[in-house]
């Protein structure tokens, strides 16, 4: 098996790619099968995550990958009304959903109850498969959004270092 352990930034060409899925991309041991078919681990430090156009070395030095961001269903809103925008940012922020925001446009991972809060404050949601390449945080540290959980819902209780409330 390929071993992976260090990113690299290089104007080389890389040989094959390795498509990861958002949760996979945060993942620091990991074992994968590359684009042409061979066998890898991922071996990194605890928080190292990785974007889509990320160049990952072999340990022997032969093999240079790209990471791909893998198509996944995300809940897509578009809308040209700044403010809007904002308040959907905001209520989705606040249930400590990763978010992929651009100018006009808003993904999320597909998730109904999601959809539904988003529709309530008078926006358009639609469902599509798309690479999704979410911010990485204020307090990153340089691309990585830690979740202590996976679960979008609050329903399954977690504890905060600092107090708030939720809508």
């Amino acid at each position: 098996m390929i071993r992976f352990e260090e990113k690299i930034t290089t104007e080389a060409t890389p040989q094959t790619t390795l498509i990861l899925g958002k949760d996979q991309r945060e993942k620091s041991r990991l074992k994968v099968t590359l684009s042409d078919g061979r066998e890898a681990g991922l071996f990194f430090e605890k928080g190292v995550t990785f974007q889509d156009g990320d160049l990952i070395l072999s340990d022997d030095g032969k093999t240079l990958v790209e990471i791909k961001a893998a198509t996944e269903t995300v809940s897509t809103v578009k809308c040209d009304d700044p403010l809007l925008l904002a308040k959907a940012c905001y209520h989705l922020g606040n249930r400590h959903v990763p978010l992929q925001i651009n100018a006009t446009t808003l993904h999320y991972q597909h998730d109904h109850v999601l959809d539904e809060m988003v529709r309530g404050l008078g926006l358009e949601v639609t469902t599509e498969d798309a690479p999704f390449e979410p911010e990485s945080g204020a307090y990153s540290g340089g691309g990585h959004h830690h979740h202590a959980n996976d679960e979008h819902s609050h329903s399954q209780g977690h504890s905060h270092e600092h107090s708030h409330s939720h809508d």
